[in-house]
């Protein structure tokens, strides 16, 4: 395609006609427009839901209003973390410093707020500048009584996986910070993040199981509870692009074993079940999520089926943040008769393109960290019905007058678990046959 960019064609496969390995987890190439954020926002989107702790953003305003409520996470409880609080840098701190402001600020809303912890992110002015957050923090954490994490993520040294690892460090402070013993069979479910509240039917299933979950790291997070999480049997981690750092850690300090599971789908969330039985080698548990999943898949089977009538042989686009959830997606539109005939990832292993690439079809196209010209491009080229992507992979799916379904951290539609899967063939049904298509002109 001729609106690649010279030096993006290694990122890029074609399923049958391509040979290469596919060349990803590096720098956006310059002048690209990725769809990637910086590093300050990943380590943000990690953070943000636990609930019980305070979040103060060190550095101009405009950083905090950027990540605001930026996840659609719920709380089953308290929810400091949609307060979104800022040092307001202006330029007399950038010139003299803005330690002062930093203590002043942390301290008073520590008093007002009574928080669990509080992690304070820096930006990327604080990066240039030099405010020594680790002094701070330290100070205000001997003073206050409760941890104060710092979070060293200015934007501009790298892209937003980086601050994904940013932020497993930041929770690596807090886990071992505790213990309180825990049942046999206990799990913490690393990276849900409870969009919607979809990460309660989780614990639902996992309950009926015999399955003690302790900490949800991080959406609908408790403070206790992962400064407790070193003592689970098991880490159970769903996005693995950004928490398989502290699962990794988590396995190297305190040997905790890890599963990398997927609850998007009727397979993959079947199979993060049964992985779990597997791993405690117990047939009774065993027994009982055969129970759940024959029961669940009962329940809304016919209602999929029904859907499939009308999307059988549909073409669809996905583009995500992480490739383990672009392998689900195909799976369950596979399910609904839907060929996925452009899929891609901001931030993929080699590991989870070799899936894609084996369970696609013959000339699908694959692409690492897209652009919206190659986007808009491939969408075309294929003729696809419905894109899956985020907030921005919206517009472009309006712009060529086709239908959107959001797959990211700002929908408000549980997509997760057997339930989720049923949320989801209704809302690509919806929007893939909605009349309003009749008045549009697809740019195809």
């Amino acid at each position: 395609m001729e609106t690649i960019l010279a030096g993006r064609n290694n990122q890029i496969f074609r399923k049958g006609d391509d040979e290469h390995a596919m060349a990803c987890g590096k720098p956006s190439l310059a002048g690209s427009v990725s769809q990637r954020a910086c590093v300050f926002c990943g380590s943000r989107v990690v953070l943000y839901p636990i609930a019980d702790a305070l979040h103060l953003i060190h550095g101009p305003i405009g950083c905090a209003a950027y990540t605001w409520d930026i996840r659609g996470s719920l709380s089953s409880g308290p929810e400091l973390h949609r307060m979104s609080f800022s040092t307001d840098l202006q330029e007399r701190d950038v010139v003299f410093g803005g330690e002062p402001k930093l203590y002043r600020s942390l301290s008073s809303l520590i008093d007002l707020y009574q928080p669990k912890a509080a992690f304070v992110y820096s930006t990327c002015i604080v990066g240039v500048i030099g405010d020594d957050l680790e002094a701070v923090c330290k100070k205000v954490a001997v003073e206050k009584g409760i941890p104060v994490i710092p979070v060293h993520a200015p934007g501009f040294q790298g892209s937003k996986k980086d601050g994904y690892r940013i932020a497993c460090e930041a929770l690596d402070k807090l886990v071992g910070t505790a213990n309180r013993e825990l049942p046999p069979f206990s799990i913490n479910i690393l990276g849900d993040f409870n969009l919607a509240g979809e990460l309660w039917g989780l614990l639902e299933y996992y309950k009926n199981m015999g399955v003690h979950v302790n900490a949800t790291i991080t959406g609908d997070g408790r403070v206790d509870d992962i400064a407790n999480a070193h003592k689970a049997a098991l880490n159970v981690v769903q996005c693995s692009g950004s928490m398989m750092h502290l699962a990794r850690m988590m396995k190297e300090k305190y040997n905790v074993p890890f599963l990398r599971v997927s609850y998007f789908g009727i397979d993959d969330m079947s199979d993060a079940l049964y992985d779990v039985a597997r791993h405690f080698s117990s047939d009774t548990l065993m027994d009982r999520a055969r129970d759940i999943v024959t029961r669940e898949i009962n329940r809304i089977l016919p209602a999929v089926r029904d859907y499939r009538r009308t999307l059988e042989g549909k073409k669809a686009a996905v583009y995500v943040g992480g490739a383990f959830k672009a392998i689900s997606l195909i799976k369950a539109l596979r399910l609904l008769g839907i060929q996925t005939v452009v899929v891609g990832s901001q931030t993929g292993s080699p590991e989870d393109y070799e899936i894609i690439r084996r369970i696609s079809d013959e000339g699908t196209i694959i692409v690492d960290d897209a652009n919206p010209i190659e986007l808009s491009g491939f969408v075309k080229e294929k003729g696809a019905d419905i894109f899956i992507g985020g907030v921005k992979e919206r517009p472009i799916a309006f712009k060529l007058g086709l239908g959107f379904c959001d797959h990211n951290h700002e929908r408000k539609e549980a997509l997760a678990g057997y339930e989720g899967m049923l949320n989801f063939a209704r809302e690509v049904h919806a929007s893939v046959m909605s009349p309003v298509w009749q008045f549009t002109r697809k740019i195809m």
